[in-house]
């Protein structure tokens, strides 16, 4: 790649079985960069590179290929990220939003928008990604561009220019796609229409000229509002045929915004994958946002500094070794041993904020190796694989019982025991999937312990008060003592350890939402030492939130449900069993819709029921809503809570300090 090239980082996103890995091998045939287009089913595609992937025919972890677009001037580099489908992965799918440039929304042309499909484009919507649609499977049985279209238009809710359409051959492989020119009418009129409601330079202009404005005029405009987020333009084909793939490819290089960053300013990269090499060492995904990287660099890694000792980016395909990486290019750093996704490599990027876009996992379950003497190994290896997904949020208590993982569905789950099995030889089962529940206090509670009391075996003075806080507003630390009351350093660990406390309340679950107040302070100035607080203030915070009380909370999805009207009473009947709330039904032609809220433990119940309730017909979209008061009784503690016992506390500090 020369070194002056534009880069564009494309993400490829869809709901599952869309066509999204096709189409990604098309998009390198028809660039050259590969001889021969694999197939998912056959398991050879360039971006499906885990053998997991292969066997199962479906994408579990993002993926960087790249391929060139254009020449001279025009040419621009593209780095594309092929996504996973099923929702259970949706966290890869989230990482990668925030290195992109632009995206493609992968549409099947047969069942049209899919419930991950609105997910994804109210995500794109909100994060202001510019986005090109793909109608893709038009060669197949079933294939209907128009009415996908009007789907797109009424369900995703977003402005479209259709910009092909099929025009013989719909459902087989002679489809044959027309690109929408400025000599049909139709098309500039509806260009025109659109465009002129974003901007009203040209609405003027549309005033003064009427329908003579030049084509070229339009088709800048659409560029700019595409590049802005403003507009959607759909295009239509296949990707096992090729029928369109042409159009698609010079919107690509047309309409989208190429990565911009000053590569002379200083460095500002994001961490957005971690995976293992043969030997074991990390290697990062970064994408430059400023500045330069060269192999054999000394760069801070979100406050500590390290040497790169191996960089490649992307070109032509797979990774390739380079000297140095630059603003805009996607690389893969060796060297960083203690790198975590998220990092931040030299200043944090301007302009691009980092965390959450979809909902945490609201599931659980504890993984059991079939061989207890592998119990070590396991947690190595969890340990290992967190690294590369944080959300996995590998939790074991401190006596060094069961490891639990954080889960989005029951595939992700079948998928980790796959991993486990393969890549480190470990077998495992798991115990029942549970929801993730949430503790929030009901009233306000105080305690204190003084230094030198009755009781109070620590050098220390700490109190607390405990109160309720808006949800969503976090845990809030708050000070009633003079600030030079206590030296800094004890302040600070008072305070990251009320942090790390409430991630366990009285019934062993996080507490999100409330706010703690220091109350009381004092310390020896000849003896005492922040482990003294560190270890006091537990304690305190426990004996504080028990007098406040707390009330389990459970995940809770709103779901969206179409079916055919004759499996009404099945389908109300199965509702009713798996406690759900289900809103009036609406006729939508000869099918009902209905739509409510389902405990988040109760969807993969119904979901696996609902092909024989319906005949096949039924479509459910779920999606995490809220947290409620828990109705189920086997949910309020969780399973593995070890209730702090003073005495017991005691005699485990005096052996830590």
């Amino acid at each position: 790649m020369h070194p002056t090239s534009r880069t564009l980082n494309l993400g490829i996103l869809a709901h599952v079985d869309a066509g999204k890995t096709s189409l990604t091998e098309r998009l390198l045939y028809a660039a050259g960069v590969i001889d021969e287009i694999g197939s998912v089913d056959a398991g050879n595609t360039q971006a499906d590179s885990l053998e997991m992937e292969r066997r199962r025919g479906i994408t579990i972890k993002s993926a960087v290929v790249n391929f060139p677009l254009g020449s001279g001037k025009s040419a621009v580099s593209v780095n594309l990220i092929d996504t996973p489908g099923h929702p259970d992965f949706i966290a890869e799918v989230e990482r990668v939003l925030g290195v992109l440039d632009g995206a493609v929304l992968v549409v099947s042309a047969v069942e049209g928008v899919q419930p991950q499909t609105r997910v994804l484009m109210r995500t794109l919507k909100r994060l202001s990604i510019p986005t090109l649609l793909f109608v893709n499977k038009a060669d197949r049985p079933g294939a209907d561009d128009a009415r996908v279209l009007r789907e797109i238009e009424r369900e995703l809710a977003v402005p479209v220019i259709r910009m092909g359409r099929v025009t013989a051959g719909i459902g087989t492989k002679a489809a044959r796609i027309s690109a929408s020119t400025g000599g049909d009418e139709a098309y500039t009129r509806h260009l025109l229409d659109v465009l002129t409601t974003h901007d009203d330079d040209l609405l003027g202009a549309y005033l003064d000229h009427g329908t003579s404005l030049p084509y070229a005029r339009l088709r800048t405009a659409l560029a700019a509002q595409t590049r802005t987020a403003r507009v959607y333009p759909v295009y239509v084909g296949s990707a096992i045929t090729g029928a369109g793939i042409d159009g698609l490819v010079e919107g690509i290089g047309e309409l989208l915004p190429a990565a911009h960053g000053d590569p002379h300013g200083p460095l500002s990269a994001r961490v957005f994958k971690v995976e293992r090499g043969q030997g074991g060492e990390r290697i990062a995904y970064v994408r430059l946002f400023s500045g330069e990287l060269g192999a054999r660099a000394h760069v801070p890694v979100s406050g500590t500094r390290h040497k790169v000792t191996e960089l490649a980016v992307f070109d032509r395909g797979k990774a390739v070794r380079r000297p140095v990486a630059r603003a805009g290019q996607i690389a893969t750093l060796r060297g960083l041993p203690t790198v975590r996704i998220g990092d931040v490599v030299g200043r944090e990027p301007e302009g691009r904020p980092y965390g959450r876009v979809f909902a945490a996992p609201t599931l659980e379950s504890v993984v059991v190796p079939a061989d207890p003497e592998r119990t070590g190994d396991l947690h190595t290896a969890l340990a290992q694989l967190a690294e590369q997904d944080p959300l996995i949020g590998l939790r074991q208590d401190p006596d060094g019982g069961e490891p639990s993982v954080s889960l989005y569905g029951e595939v992700q789950k079948e998928v980790l025991a796959a991993t486990l099995a393969e890549e480190y030889g470990i077998t495992v089962s798991f115990r029942e999937t549970t929801p993730i529940c949430v503790e929030r206090v009901t009233g306000t509670g105080a305690a204190y312990e003084v230094l030198d009391h009755e009781g109070n075996p620590f050098l220390a003075t700490v109190g607390l008060r405990v109160e309720p806080a808006p949800v969503g507003s976090g845990v809030v630390f708050r000070r009633e003592v003079e600030l030079g009351s206590l030296p800094l350093g004890y302040m600070r660990a008072v305070e990251e350890t009320v942090y790390a406390t409430l991630r366990q309340g009285l019934s062993g679950w996080q507490v999100p939402d409330c706010a703690v107040t220091m109350t009381h302070s004092g310390f020896c100035s000849i003896r005492s030492t922040a482990g003294e607080f560190r270890a006091l203030t537990p304690l305190v915070l426990m004996a504080a939130l028990r007098q406040a009380g707390t009330v389990v909370h459970e995940p809770v999805h709103r779901f969206r449900l179409e079916f055919s009207q004759d499996a009404y009473p099945a389908v109300a009947l199965a509702l009713a069993r798996h406690g759900a709330q289900p809103g009036t039904p609406v006729a939508v032609g000869d099918a009902y819709l209905v739509e409510g809220h389902l405990p988040a433990d109760r969807v993969h119940g119904l979901e696996r029921e609902l092909p024989e309730l319906t005949s096949g017909t039924g479509v459910l979209e779920t999606a995490f809503a809220h947290y409620r008061p828990s109705r189920t009784p086997r949910v309020r503690e969780r399973s593995d809570h070890n209730p702090l016992n003073r005495e017991e506390y005691l005699l485990h500090a005096h052996r830590r300090m």
